[in-house]
């Protein structure tokens, strides 16, 4: 029996006359996916729907793991082909039911004959196919209500194929169809749920972490590629940048107001990450900030941070509280990296009053006892990246 993966598309059949852009884009993604996995996989695309073959010492587990993390695909189905002969088919299914059965009670046939052509309507299909079952599982039983168990046969213009009734893929758009974004990537649990929920609707992603050297050590670091690791499997290729703001942090204790620094720090982080997005083409900044979530959060502080950006900020978490994002962080695989006990650079120097009101004029009147240019860039001198691909 041939192996094959069917990839249901989701809103890619709704866009209008740039869905082949959508289509290619797909397309690039998943064969990146699965470049790296054991063996050959050939492709073919119709009806909405990217059929997957593997030669025979291709790793189809290992590709099924990959495929569901493709953006861009709405369901990953794993099952056979079949030649479109319903002899063929019931002989196929005899040998296959009982692996896509498992360890299930009740069952159902589903048949979706996109060829009106094939000469039993689908009714007729699943009558005999059910037959099929019954007859080779002789523990289960039909329920078409509530079945625990789905057999899908679908008769498509150029072979038939028998598998489960799916699993939920990535879902949104393909990476790169809407451009690059530069994430904020700290290690807390926030930022890598933004950038995969940006990632999601189609950005391809760079991502910059603030340490401060030495009160930010190796450790922190590694925590934050490990979780830009993580995005790769999603996202594919991300240079993760590295800028030190130890200057900046200690320019700050020494010379501002106390309840300001939080706020002084995200305006400088904003300074830098634009001068990253512009310099490395991406078109917008992505934060994991939730509204009132901590104190740099309050609406006129998102203001006051906004204030420096030269490019947008996006901020995919705004609406979502803690116990969402933490939810969505355990789904993609980060949450346990996220809560590693390790600083980073905005725990640092955290001021024990902060300002959650600010004054813009304030602000401004701290920012005049600083030398803000030179400050950006040295601490951009210190910029470093590493490549990492899933």
């Amino acid at each position: 029996m041939r192996e094959v993966f069917l990839l249901k598309y989701g809103e890619i059949v709704l866009k209008g006359l740039n869905r082949n852009f959508f289509n290619t884009m797909l397309e690039k993604r998943v064969r990146k996916a699965l470049k790296s996995v054991q063996g050959e996989f050939y492709y073919d695309y119709a009806q909405s729907t990217l059929c997957i073959w593997g030669s025979d010492d291709a790793d189809m587990d290992t590709a099924h793991e990959k495929l569901k993390k493709v953006f861009g695909v709405a369901t990953v189905c794993r099952g056979i082909q079949c030649e479109k002969d319903i002899e063929d088919i019931k002989e196929k299914l005899a040998q296959y039911a009982g692996e896509l059965l498992g360890n299930a009670k009740t069952f159902k046939c589903d048949a979706k004959r996109s060829d009106k052509k094939f000469p039993l309507k689908s009714p007729e299909i699943c009558a005999l196919c059910g037959g099929v079952v019954l007859e080779n599982c002789p523990d289960i039983k039909v329920d078409v209500i509530n079945p625990q168990r789905v057999i899908t046969i679908e008769i498509r213009d150029r072979a038939a194929f028998i598998h489960g009734n799916g699993e939920k893929g990535a879902g949104g758009v393909p990476v790169g169809c809407s451009g690059r974004a530069m994430l904020m990537l700290s290690g807390g649990i926030d930022s890598p749920v933004a950038g995969h929920m940006i990632a999601r609707r189609g950005a391809a992603m760079d991502a910059v972490y603030f340490e401060t050297p030495p009160y930010t050590g190796e450790a922190a670091a590694e925590k934050v590629r490990t979780l830009a690791e993580k995005l790769t499997e999603y996202c594919g290729e991300i240079y993760l940048h590295s800028v030190s703001l130890t200057e900046i942090q200690e320019t700050l204790v020494s010379t501002c107001t106390e309840k300001y620094f939080t706020l002084l720090l995200r305006r400088f982080m904003v300074r830098c990450a634009c001068k990253l997005a512009e310099k490395y083409g991406a078109g917008c900044i992505v934060t994991g900030e939730s509204l009132a979530q901590v104190a740099s959060q309050t609406m006129q502080s998102l203001s006051v941070t906004d204030a420096v950006a030269t490019v947008p900020i996006l901020r995919p978490c705004i609406g979502l509280d803690k116990e969402e994002i933490v939810v969505r962080a355990r789904e993609i695989g980060t949450f346990e990296t996220s809560i590693l006990p390790y600083e980073d650079c905005c725990t640092v120097f955290t001021p024990k009053h902060p300002d959650t009101k600010p004054d813009m004029a304030k602000i401004l009147e701290e920012e005049a006892k600083l030398d803000i240019e030179g400050l950006v860039e040295r601490a951009m001198a210190t910029d470093h990246f590493v490549r990492l691909d899933g």
